[in-house]
């Protein structure tokens, strides 16, 4: 699912913490849990710009990676989301990738659904993957354990959200309308897609939206006293490339643009290929999605 955002949430809640002896407490222990979650991939790009004088910053591009492992699974992402951020212009494009895409699989050397390489070749062929198929490269990942959503979306409070129909799922009601949703009901909202008539993409803007809610609770003062607990949930189910210096810095000059952010959906058809249904991505609207996001990476 989404939580992944949910580190960007950490890197704006940073930016409300004052100063004195706790401030310092959540500093230290922020940079403890960070390097618990520090994971390198191999990748020959350069480090974007991130800090330094406003006219030197970078765009950046993150890969947000929901994955559902469980005990003697290799598991697979069930949700990949692109955040990229210009700096300059302090905005910010979000997009989900449907996990049945039918696309290269980068070091396998076949197609298949894009949310198999996770199962093939762990973070590394996702991104690899994802890179491809967007033909753009990606500077950051952030992955996260599905299992610990619904603990993070608890730790911040709960989560606001306006559901554009109503529905039940997995013993939930979640009627038309603006509504807060605890972390149960919350993951329920998020991972419905059969009865939607969107389908995948209805589930992707339900997710975007959990994840919007995250980031904005992580950025205020009334999070602090959960930050704590927030950084011992992360720390045991979230893997990133960012150290905790980017993230600092990451927080100081781009947080603006969470601020002024669009979204938009890859459109696909669907077709079934030896019994298995893919969604297809036409080459058009390939070169849509990359224009779109050169728009934002320059």
């Amino acid at each position: 699912m989404k939580k992944f955002l949910i580190i960007i949430g950490i890197m704006l809640g940073l930016a409300v913490l004052g100063v004195g002896g706790y401030a310092f407490y959540l500093y230290d222990s922020a940079k403890d849990a960070v390097s618990e979650m520090h994971e390198k991939i191999e990748t020959d790009k350069p480090k974007p710009v991130i800090t330094g004088k406003e006219e030197d910053l970078k765009p950046i591009s993150i890969m947000l990676l929901g994955v559902d492992e469980r005990e003697g699974d290799s598991g697979r992402s069930d949700t990949i989301i692109i955040v990229a951020v210009d700096p300059k212009e302090d905005k910010m494009l979000m997009f989900s990738i449907p996990r049945d895409t039918r696309t290269e699989i980068v070091g396998k050397g076949m197609d298949d659904k894009i949310n198999h390489a996770y199962a093939f070749g762990g973070t590394q062929m996702a991104m690899d993957t994802v890179e491809n198929f967007l033909d753009t490269p990606i500077d950051y990942y952030v992955k996260v354990n599905m299992e610990s959503f619904k603990d993070i979306v608890d730790a911040v409070g709960g989560v606001n959200v306006n559901n554009p129909r109503a529905f039940d799922y997995e013993g939930y009601s979640f009627p038309a309308g603006q509504q807060e949703l605890e972390g149960k009901e919350a993951l329920a909202y998020s991972r419905m897609r059969y009865e939607d008539p969107k389908g995948d993409l209805g589930r992707n803007d339900r997710q975007r939206q959990v994840i919007n809610s995250i980031i904005d609770k992580g950025a205020r003062v009334s999070s602090i006293t959960k930050f704590d607990n927030i950084l011992d949930i992360l720390s045991d189910n979230v893997k990133t490339n960012m150290t905790f210096q980017e993230m600092k810095d990451i927080q100081k000059n781009y947080k603006g643009a969470r601020r002024n952010q669009q979204s938009t959906e890859i459109k696909s058809s669907g077709k079934m290929i030896n019994g298995t249904y893919y969604g297809i991505v036409d080459d058009s609207e390939r070169n849509r999605i990359h224009d779109l996001l050169n728009e934002y990476l320059n």
